[in-house]
């Protein structure tokens, strides 16, 4: 075996979550919230100013490497709200000359004053919500926009920023191969360096999961979605996005460092409603989240200095797991070794053998341990084998 590649250092990441949405998508699980009211945005930026200073308070010193702006739609954050952000980041922490620095955006709110203003203030990467490239899909998503202004969107976003992303869903009601064929060749051909391309899972407590429960949404088959699977790794690599996570393409050198933060397992803080943090301090490695519903959480930061509903220490075993979990997703894999100090034990050989010879895994040359092809599609079970 050759001698072992190491990959950079994980990093640190800071993750501000944004909650609110113009409208709430059907297939949408994540904390965001429809307001008719104006937001107060600048005793939000208070709260989120309050809990920086917390987390940093926790985990001083650190060099952040990235920053993501993630919710809800942060595009309808002013872009003076982002710029009080970062400056609040920035005075806690050192952040590095040319960290990666990322707003997500719904095309239904790109506007180029409003994109030159988050340019300004310091974000240097964007992601757009395209979801589909038709209109029929984009209603039956619930999506408020249109494939034309998707696409003026993305125009807007490759004028301002030197890198920027969009996201698509595959696997919609009653798509097929082919036509999933011709609808990502065109994403490609207007992608950047980056692509995230999710299949649709009906998430629990969504309005698809009511509507598919009441036989009124039909979602593909396995035989199809192995096959719509099986067209976006063909069509990706053909174009020079190859995979580098379960649903992420991406030029090489085009990557998104702050999920790549995630998935290497380093360590970030999670700031604002209903965020989630990893942080390493004096009792160990901390699994934190905070309060979901905005308001409250606001309330709570002003009165107890942050807005945390979980900061527990996380075991051995536990940190482990949540190791294998989220590194299986990428393509480099995974260093046993780095399973060995996390758990204090190496990892079953007898099941490591077994997935070889089912080719779900596989050992490369550099002793790292990875997900093959046949593996991706199943992945969920690969892990829980190996953890188990």
């Amino acid at each position: 075996m050759a001698s072992r590649h190491p990959l950079p250092e994980p990093g640190f990441g800071v993750y501000v979550h944004w909650p609110f949405c113009l409208s709430k998508c059907p297939y949408c699980d994540f904390n965001s919230h429809v307001r008719q009211k104006p937001i107060d945005e600048e005793r939000y930026v208070d709260a989120f100013v309050t809990e920086i200073a917390h987390r940093a308070a926790l985990a001083p010193g650190r060099t952040v490497d990235s920053i993501f702006f993630g919710g809800g739609t942060p595009s309808l954050m002013k872009p003076e709200t982002v710029a009080a952000i970062l400056e609040a980041i920035g005075q806690h922490w050192t952040v590095r000359p040319g960290a990666e620095i990322t707003l997500e955006a719904n095309p239904t709110s790109v506007e180029a004053g409003r994109f030159r203003g988050y340019r300004a203030a310091g974000v240097n990467r964007v992601s757009l919500g395209v979801q589909a490239l038709n209109d029929p899909d984009l209603k039956a998503l619930g999506r408020m926009h249109s494939a034309a202004e998707a696409m003026q969107a993305v125009g807007v976003a490759s004028a301002i920023f030197d890198r920027y992303s969009f996201d698509l869903i595959y696997a919609r009601p009653n798509q097929t191969p082919e036509q999933w064929r011709a609808e990502l060749a065109e994403g490609l051909r207007r992608a950047g360096g980056h692509l995230s391309l999710y299949q649709l899972t009906i998430e629990p407590d969504t309005m698809f999961e009511r509507m598919r429960d009441a036989g009124k949404l039909q979602t593909p088959d396995p035989d199809t979605s192995r096959a719509l699977w099986d067209v976006t790794q063909e069509e990706t690599a053909k174009a020079g996005f190859p995979a580098y996570e379960i649903s992420n393409h991406a030029r090489p050198g085009q990557e998104s460092l702050h999920n790549l933060i995630y998935w290497r397992y380093g360590e970030y803080a999670g700031i604002g409603p209903g965020a989630h943090g990893r942080l390493l301090t004096k009792r160990g490695r901390l699994a934190q989240s905070t309060e979901k519903h905005p308001e409250m959480w606001m309330t709570v930061v002003e009165t107890e200095g942050n807005g945390l509903v979980e900061d527990e220490v996380l075991s051995s075993a536990e940190q482990a797991d949540e190791f294998l979990l989220m590194g299986l997703r990428l393509n480099e894999g995974i260093d046993p070794l780095r399973f060995e100090a996390l758990s204090g034990t190496p990892l079953d050989q007898e099941r490591v053998s077994s997935l070889v010879e089912e080719g779900m895994i596989e050992i490369t040359p550099y002793g790292r341990l990875r997900v093959t092809q046949d593996g991706f599609p199943v992945l969920d079970a690969v892990v829980a084998d190996l953890a188990s």
